[in-house]
């Protein structure tokens, strides 16, 4: 039961699926930024739409193909060899969606950076990866974990406000931080569970995906 729930957890919290979320709680906090009232508004569900395909799809869909063609043995990649060109893939695309968004007036120069970070904490794993193995979960959660704290320091904000079924509901930055550390200790324990990683690899992952994030903010502000 327990590998079972830590299964699931690790494909909720899959590496490509972080800068979707990243997205989507930018959007939450402040839709302004993006030139949209709410996140629920047309041009918000397609930019989520956008971000989702070349960050998640497509990247899925190439690894799908590499282990359709033998080129890897399985979809978790469990050897570091196997992991050299879905991590080429993956950040080929990240770098495009940065170097697009890095044009478009319409997006964030927040949202901009933490795209930056995720490539760049893509790649710093990459190189690590030709020497020791490194949790790609952690650095996605390390990652997610930077965005939060980069928002609550460019932005200052004690709260925002979300729309719900029941009415408005004020939620705390703070408590956004505090289940953002749960949420990244979870998917931790969870690969642990799954005997994907030592605890060493996990570490790394966090810190570099933590990292990732200040550095493209020194970058790009």
């Amino acid at each position: 039961m327990l590998r079972l729930l830590a299964r699931i957890i690790s494909i909720l919290f899959h590496p490509l699926l972080i800068v979707t979320y990243m997205l989507v709680l930018l959007l939450l906090i402040n839709p302004y930024l993006f030139g949209v009232s709410r996140i629920s508004e047309q041009a918000s569900k397609l930019l989520i739409l956008q971000v989702f395909l070349s960050t998640f799809f497509i990247p899925a869909f190439a690894v799908a193909m590499l282990r359709f063609m033998g080129m890897i043995e399985s979809m978790e990649m469990k050897n570091r060899q196997e992991r050299i060109g879905p991590y080429i893939i993956t950040g080929i695309f990240y770098l495009w969606m940065f170097r697009n968004f890095l044009d478009n007036t319409q997006i964030p120069t927040a949202f901009t950076s933490f795209m930056l970070g995720a490539a760049i904490g893509l790649f710093i794993a990459f190189f690590i990866n030709i020497f020791s193995k490194i949790s790609a979960h952690a650095v996605g959660m390390g990652g997610l974990l930077g965005m939060v704290a980069i928002t609550l320091l460019l932005f200052s904000y004690d709260t925002f406000t979300v729309s719900t079924s029941l009415g408005l509901l004020e939620v705390s930055m703070s408590a956004v931080l505090i289940v953002t550390i749960l949420l990244a200790g979870l998917v931790g324990t969870s690969r642990l569970l799954l005997q994907a990683h030592d605890p060493m690899d996990l570490y790394g992952g966090y810190l570099v995906g933590f990292a990732a994030q200040f550095i493209a903010l020194r970058i790009l502000f």
